[in-house]
């Protein structure tokens, strides 16, 4: 099949790889234009453009994927079919123009963690099984038939970086999978089930990453690993002059204990960072103060002494 490629992260770089050692024609690659990053601003191209133009696949880069000179370009391709990850929403007008349709591949297995950001949402809320799921597209968000799909365990060590890169291994595979179903006319679409209050992935703002010391210590390692390493789940201390520093946290553990202080900011001087929540401590194991790299907290105490700091709620 002639297939158009939809995609801006790096995860979805690991699915065009795929199609692409597959042996599979690939006539076009639509991602986002270039946008200004850093401190400096430097327009910087997607990791999908970057691998395209490495490869030299053919590239479309629209501000607006209503715009009809983009559609026409699209419609020149000739497509057999669409493969979008991690891509924006699209229009009906695109999602329906090839004569097979469009599929999407998503980090979770459907109906659950519809949105945004379903692998750093399954590990907030402390799930053990997580995976990924190609369906086509329709008129609703992540809500279209099921094609196939694939599960991996959750364990104690992942955070979302880990999963992350799993789950992007995993997908190339299954996307080649389902192109390989499709094409030899063996694949079903099958409409998801009906699960009652399934779980969602909305996107992921400011206050969400804020950690709530008010929670058992379970629920904030889960937050801390389900936000590692981005966006990082945040902190602030107060020192003793009254500055109030914010922290990213990406790294924890937590210390069963009866006896503690909730709130209460605990350390040594030297290696241990430990904060009293309601069952016992949150120990800090690797940080990042603002201005500064990330570090283990045994280096953040070698330049910081955090004796008389308070934790800002």
């Amino acid at each position: 099949m002639r297939i158009v490629f939809m995609g801006t992260p790096d995860f979805a770089v690991a699915s065009l790889q795929a199609i692409c050692q597959a042996g599979h024609e690939v006539v076009g690659v639509v991602t986002v234009p270039d946008r200004p990053t850093g401190r400096g601003l430097k327009m910087t191209a997607s990791p999908v453009k970057q691998y395209a133009l490495e490869h030299s696949l053919p590239l479309l880069q629209p501000e607006k994927l209503r715009d009809p000179d983009f559609q026409e370009s699209l419609r020149q391709w000739d497509a057999d079919i669409f493969v979008v990850v991690a891509f924006r929403m699209l229009p009906k007008s695109v999602w329906a123009m090839p004569p097979k349709g469009t599929f999407n591949l998503h980090a979770s297995l459907l109906p659950r963690y519809r949105g945004a950001a379903p692998i750093n949402w399954a590990i907030i809320n402390g799930e053990t099984e997580t995976g990924i799921t190609t369906f086509m597209l329709n008129e609703h968000i992540d809500e279209g038939s099921i094609l196939m799909q694939a599960s991996t365990p959750i364990t104690a060590e992942d955070d979302a970086g880990s999963v992350h890169d799993r789950l992007a291994t995993m997908g190339g595979k299954l996307v080649v999978e389902t192109l390989e179903g499709i094409a030899a006319g063996t694949l079903v679409a099958k409409p998801q089930p009906e699960v009652a209050n399934a779980p969602a992935a909305p996107k992921i703002f400011k206050p969400d990453c804020a950690i709530d010391w008010r929670l058992p210590g379970a629920r904030i390692v889960d937050l801390v690993r389900g936000l590692s390493p981005y966006p990082a789940a945040t902190m602030q201390l107060q020192d003793p002059s009254g500055i109030v520093h914010p922290f990213k946290i990406y790294q924890v553990c937590f210390m069963p204990d009866q006896n503690s202080e909730q709130e209460s900011v605990v350390t040594d001087g030297k290696s241990v960072v430990k904060i009293g929540v309601c069952d016992g401590f949150i120990s800090v194991l690797s940080l990042q103060i603002s201005g500064k790299k990330r570090m283990t907290v045994a280096e953040f105490l070698r330049g910081c002494n955090l004796t008389g700091w308070k934790l800002v709620l």
